[in-house]
């Protein structure tokens, strides 16, 4: 990937920090408002070591389609508060996570989960789907994480984390990234960014929430029989869950399908201009929380 496309991460964008406060606790976030009433909210869960910060390319380009879009830190992850306990990283208490913001910021709603944020996106619509519009699967799989090299990073690290320490543990794999001729050391700031985001991460969110992404079941009749309206976007080379496992997904679900060219796992930094067409596209056609009931 080159500069250009990783400096993306960084974009400048019109939205303001925001706290979600719900009773299940507080959820550090990005508020994008339009300058008039907004046609329709959405919700942005971002991946495994992950932020809010992932959707920054995208921010304004939705804006300017009328929707006020909120990119939230789940909990343990980056500026959100994070949890000592394994249970609070399940799949079922992430989700009911979503579904609380999704309460505070008013509902019905659409939703986008990227990569594992679409494995809790997906938990939060099979507990309450009337809170949602729409649900985007945004390179994100049918089940557990498959085995492949991002699979084996977790599987390596886990008994690592507490023992050696985040920001250990971030300086090394630099370090080995580093003994790659083909790797390109991202630029400032965005370098300080990364590293900040991972060392004050939750060592623990880190640690159960790979567990969690690596023993998901597939669930995805179950989100079809919600009546949810699904899209799946992915990139065309993506290398986490394979192109083709995610168009089996979408022809299951009988959901839309878009394929993103120039990119691979992160399509909203490598590709936003489509990424956001895509995504705006889709919820204008559900502009309303109407839909065919289960």
């Amino acid at each position: 990937m080159s500069s250009p496309q990783i400096t993306r991460q960084m974009t400048a964008h019109s939205g303001s920090p925001l706290t979600v406060t719900t009773p299940r606790g507080t959820f550090a976030a990005i508020d994008v408002r339009p300058a008039s009433r907004p046609v329709a909210t959405a919700l942005l869960v971002p991946g495994y070591t992950g932020s809010k910060e992932d959707f920054a390319p995208i921010f304004d380009l939705l804006q300017t389609r009328g929707f006020r879009i909120v990119a939230i830190d789940q909990r343990g992850q980056y500026q959100s508060p994070g949890s000592t306990e394994a249970d609070a990283y399940s799949v079922h208490e992430l989700g009911a996570d979503v579904v609380a913001i999704a309460h505070e910021l008013g509902t019905p709603l659409h939703l986008v989960g990227h990569s594992f944020g679409g494995l809790i996106t997906r938990a939060a619509v099979l507990s309450e789907p009337a809170a949602f519009s729409s649900l985007t699967l945004m390179s994100s799989g049918p089940s557990e994480l498959p085995h492949g090299p991002r699979r084996t990073m977790i599987e390596s690290a886990e008994p690592h984390l507490h023992a050696l320490g985040l920001q250990k543990i971030y300086d090394s794999g630099q370090q080995a990234l580093a003994g790659d001729p083909n790797w390109q050391a991202p630029p400032e700031p965005l370098r300080g960014f990364l590293r900040e985001r991972f060392i004050t991460s939750s060592a623990h969110a880190l640690e159960f929430m790979g567990r969690t992404m690596l023993t998901e079941p597939d669930r995805v009749a179950d989100l079809k029989d919600t009546g949810v309206p699904t899209l799946v976007m992915y990139g065309r080379d993506d290398n986490a869950w394979s192109p083709e496992s995610q168009s089996d997904m979408a022809l299951r679900l009988g959901a839309r399908e878009v394929i993103i060219d120039g990119a691979m796992h992160s399509p909203a930094i490598e590709n936003p201009t489509d990424s956001a067409t895509a995504l705006a596209d889709f919820w204008d056609t559900y502009a309303t929380a109407e839909r065919t009931s289960p």
